[in-house]
């Protein structure tokens, strides 16, 4: 534990901050799992389900919990998915 005041407050903003940021990641997993699942179901559903998706990677990457990058690579990977589905319909 650290002995100056300003890193003990340092901690319990990192620990604060951490709980945060894994609770938006693990809302962003829940909303691939969905995406998926709709995909294999309903593409018509899985569009829906997509638009979604993007917006929590957007809010995610605003928020600087994942990367920008990260974030465009992903929406494009599920874009993809997305397309191909719909064209083999």
């Amino acid at each position: 534990m650290a002995n100056i005041k300003s890193a003990k407050k340092r901690v319990l903003i990192e620990r604060e901050r951490r709980v945060l940021n894994n609770s938006v990641k693990s809302e962003i997993k829940t909303y691939i799992k969905k995406f998926k699942a709709d995909l294999a179901e309903a593409p018509e559903k899985a569009a829906e389900t997509y638009k979604t998706l993007s917006s929590k990677l957007d809010s995610a990457a605003r928020e600087n919990v994942i990367h920008q990058n990260s974030a465009n690579r992903k929406k494009a990977h599920f874009a993809k998915l997305l397309s191909d589905a719909q064209q083999s319909k």
